[in-house]
């Protein structure tokens, strides 16, 4: 039994072209969305190959509040979140291409907050080092807070922080 899969192409979809505008970062516009926009699939295509990545919205024991997971998918199908790093040239890419996503499921679901973390300090520090380089593009759709030792906070650059939140603008 197969798995059946949509393709869209989002390429006139107005965060893509403000997303290379702002961000100077293309993405991946061919991207594969099932279960109500809760599961995105794309291919990093790279120095390495091709990779298929995923990205899983879940929800948590908090209401409106979903858990955004992201990886190269292993052998047993599932994200490998932990796995050494793809290394397949084409991060900036990769990175909008998550954000793009962000984006369509927020739009689907405009009342929803993501939260997400890296799957090491390593990570998340890059992720809170892109939000910061284009936090004047992305806080024009979307509220953006860090999570701290103390709580929830408004996005700022440099500080340690553990996670994000972000809930797009109404």
């Amino acid at each position: 039994m197969g798995v059946t899969r949509t393709a869209y192409q989002f390429t006139s979809h107005s965060f893509v072209n403000h997303l290379i505008d702002h961000m100077q970062y293309d993405v991946y516009s061919d991207l594969y969305i099932r279960d109500r926009y809760n599961v995105f699939e794309f291919f990093s295509i790279g120095n390495r190959g091709t990779i298929l990545k995923r990205i899983i919205f879940s929800p948590t024991e908090y209401p409106d509040v979903y858990s955004l997971s992201f990886g190269d998918i292993n052998i047993n199908g599932e994200i490998d979140d932990y796995s050494i790093i793809s290394n397949n040239g084409d991060r900036n890419k990769v990175l909008a291409t998550v954000a793009y996503a962000i984006d369509i499921y927020l739009n689907e679901y405009p009342d929803r907050y993501i939260y997400f973390t890296g799957s090491t300090r390593e990570r998340t520090r890059l992720y809170r080092i892109v939000i910061g380089l284009n936090v004047e593009h992305l806080s024009t759709k979307w509220i953006i807070y860090c999570q701290t030792d103390d709580g929830f906070i408004p996005f700022k650059k440099n500080i340690s922080t553990n996670g994000f939140l972000i809930k797009r603008k109404l």
